[in-house]
């Protein structure tokens, strides 16, 4: 075991060799560490991180499987968690000068589950200006020119440099699905609801979502059977049956899958190497892809800025009444707009949700495994002043679909181009298994 290059193991392999006694969790932990001292310099990914305390985690873990005592599914394995999902142990900023120094006394219920689980928290990846816009220090792992992307920034790009195996973000409008592109790794935005979202910051109760950062679809299936399920705190959890994503995924397709391709009025924006990635990536699909036309894409923003801005102003209160000054001038902007919201267009927007989805569900039944559209209007712009146009991943978003970025491909600068899958609501499972189909088609040409 080359224990030099632990760190890129994928989660799924590493909780394995510790459960057998192959490799320790301190050796795995200390690996993370050796590459967050390697690269974090260029990248920035990380808000908090103490060595010290993440080796005792891993100690800790250790002596629990030596004693014989029963080990839970990510027994050992380090986790990166976004600094806006309270933490117990360590601080949670948010990402804003107005939460400098903020403690909270509980973990929030994801961190719960992860313990639950055997896992160590790495630390606290770094998040833009309270999960919004205005970018933090985070450099994309690819060319730290570029942008990671946002909000989940210092998640996507801490799995994607090696420096944890798993991580978790969020996702209000495409804050998982975009970064995931940028930065070359597996972002997942489950179903809304499907994850609790309790003890992490609100920006929108209709919109928030818990994202996923992995560096396969194994390691996604494993976070998704520890994390998906009921918590009372939550407004908008539902008690489930318990779904063995991974079986789910190991399994083959009963057919073949059908992919409706989804350009909308924004493939106007995308570039021009992006384009002749998908129609690549068509060629390779054959009949297995067909173009589809949906609801344009500027009604459907607009239904978007309405409740996220509504709802935005409203969590955002205290920040605005007490130290609006020390807000970004985008983010005072945008909380302005957000007041400025008539009930009558937040309540006609908030209907659409579910008519939408009503519309959406008869497209699969009648023929589609999963909606194949862009992640991203291209790869990672240069720069470090914005982290880019998340446009492409709003409606999934305001609809709670789940929605799955692929690396499957780069564009003329050779930096990662995502694909992004889309299923209807609690097609999770199955949105995974149809992904992992299209990675093996494209591997076999």
């Amino acid at each position: 075991m080359d224990l030099a290059n632990l760190n890129w193991l994928s989660a799924t392999d590493a909780t394995r060799l510790i459960r057998d006694g192959v490799i320790s969790s301190q050796q795995l932990v200390e690996a993370c560490l050796a590459r967050v001292r390697e690269v974090d310099a260029d990248v920035q990914a990380w808000a908090f991180l103490d060595p010290d305390h993440a080796l005792a985690q891993a100690r800790a873990a250790d002596e629990w499987r030596m004693s014989g005592q029963p080990t839970g599914p990510l027994h050992g394995v380090p986790v990166g968690v976004k600094d806006i999902i309270d933490t117990a142990d360590m601080p949670t900023e948010n990402g804003s000068v107005l939460h400098a120094g903020r403690t909270p006394s509980r973990d929030a219920t994801v961190v719960s589950m992860l313990r639950a689980a055997g896992a160590v928290i790495l630390g606290k990846t770094v998040t833009t200006e309270l999960a919004t816009r205005t970018p933090g220090k985070t450099r994309n792992p690819h060319n730290p020119a570029h942008t990671p992307g946002g909000s989940s920034s210092g998640s996507a790009a801490a799995v994607a440099a090696g420096m944890v195996p798993l991580a978790l973000g969020s996702q209000t409008t495409g804050s998982t699905i975009r970064p995931a592109s940028y930065c070359g790794v597996y972002g997942f935005k489950p179903t809304h609801g499907l994850i609790p979202r309790h003890g992490m910051l609100e920006l929108s109760r209709t919109l928030d979502h818990v994202g996923l950062f992995a560096r396969s679809l194994e390691d996604l299936a494993l976070l998704m059977e520890e994390l998906a399920g009921y918590d009372e705190r939550d407004p908008d959890s539902r008690p489930r049956a318990r779904v063995p994503y991974r079986d789910v995924l190991a399994e083959e397709p009963p057919l073949p899958p059908v992919f409706a391709f989804v350009k909308g009025r924004v493939w106007d924006r995308v570039e021009a190497d992006a384009k002749a990635a998908f129609a690549e990536l068509a060629g390779v699909l054959g009949d297995r892809v067909e173009e589809v036309e949906l609801t344009p894409a500027d009604e459907v923003l607009a239904w978007h800025d309405a409740i996220s801005g509504a709802e935005i102003a409203v969590s955002l209160r205290r920040e605005w009444e007490t130290g609006r000054e020390r807000l970004s001038e985008a983010l005072r902007s945008r909380i302005e707009r957000g007041r400025n919201v008539l009930a009558c267009d937040y309540l006609a927007a908030r209907a659409r949700i579910r008519q939408l989805n009503e519309s959406l569900i008869e497209l699969f039944e009648q023929r589609y495994d999963a909606i194949l559209t862009p992640a991203a209007f291209g790869t990672a712009p240069e720069g470090l002043d914005s982290t880019g146009d998340p446009a492409p991943c709003a409606l999934w978003t305001f609809t709670g679909m789940p929605a799955l970025s692929v690396p499957l491909m780069q564009g003329a600068n050779g930096l990662p181009l995502g694909v992004q899958l889309v299923a209807p609501c609690h097609w999770d499972a199955r949105l995974l298994r149809t992904a992992r189909w299209l990675v093996a088609r494209v591997a076999g040409g």
